[in-house]
């Protein structure tokens, strides 16, 4: 891995264990790229997945579940995204323009960003074979843009393959949180990398929504990557007695 390489990897997967992927991670954008927006939009949601990147790194040290950690911000290149999708590089995000990605050149955007991300986590889970992969995410209470508030303290996204999402939606119920089925979206229609490094290849994987509130501060993700820790490593177990 290089300085400017879209990821990092912690921690070594054992095979048949349980990985973590963070498309969202990073607000970091290169220095040569200009996206046109006031430095603070940087700090927000549209950017970054607030929290993710604590919890995921505390996922990997303390609990032994590595992580492959985007190093890129979603304003620059949406690794989540389909290469052919209309906001892959994105013009506007949550009512806010993104001057700077209209007419960018989106192929070496995804040269430069999408591409080695996505074909160091393909050799990776391949090396690893996990037998539960974790896709991990945040969102925002409420959408500047408008929209019914998000009640959903954690949800849990899946296109077709629901194995685990189902035993995992039932294990933070019985935490006593408020629990999303396919909320605030449908992984249905959002479920990309997962859909290509998980479905595509038969592995049980979960995607979880963290609300990003519930993670803004270290002591929270810190909370938060025992908690979800605990879920997949419980999820796992009931994967191999079904």
């Amino acid at each position: 891995m290089t300085d400017d390489s879209p990821f990092r990897q912690v921690g070594q997967p054992v095979r048949g264990g349980i990985v973590c992927v963070v498309d969202h991670a990073s607000s970091h954008v290169p220095a040569d790229i200009d996206l046109g927006i006031a430095p603070e939009l940087l700090d927000k949601h549209i950017a970054v997945d607030i929290g993710v990147e604590g919890v995921a790194e505390r996922m990997a040290r303390r609990h032994a579940i590595p992580a492959h950690i985007a190093r890129v911000s979603r304003l620059v290149c949406d690794l989540h995204r389909e290469e052919d999708a209309p906001g892959v590089v994105p013009e506007t995000s949550d009512g806010h323009l993104i001057p700077g990605n209209i007419g960018a050149d989106v192929e070496r955007r995804l040269a430069r960003f999408h591409r080695p991300y996505h074909a160091a986590l393909g050799e990776w889970l391949d090396a690893a074979r996990p037998g539960l992969v974790i896709a991990l995410h945040s969102f925002t209470p409420a959408l500047e843009s408008g929209g019914a508030a998000r009640p959903w303290e954690v949800a849990l996204l899946y296109n077709r393959d629901d194995r685990a999402a189902r035993h995992a939606i039932r294990l933070f119920a019985d935490l006593g949180l408020t629990v999303g089925d396919n909320q605030p979206y449908s992984g249905k229609q959002l479920n990309a990398t997962m859909d290509r490094h998980a479905e595509a290849r038969g592995r049980p994987y979960l995607t979880i929504e963290i609300r990003q509130d519930m993670i803004a501060h270290e002591a929270d993700q810190a909370r938060w990557a025992d908690i979800v820790a605990d879920v997949a490593h419980r999820t796992a177990l009931a994967l191999d007695q079904d």
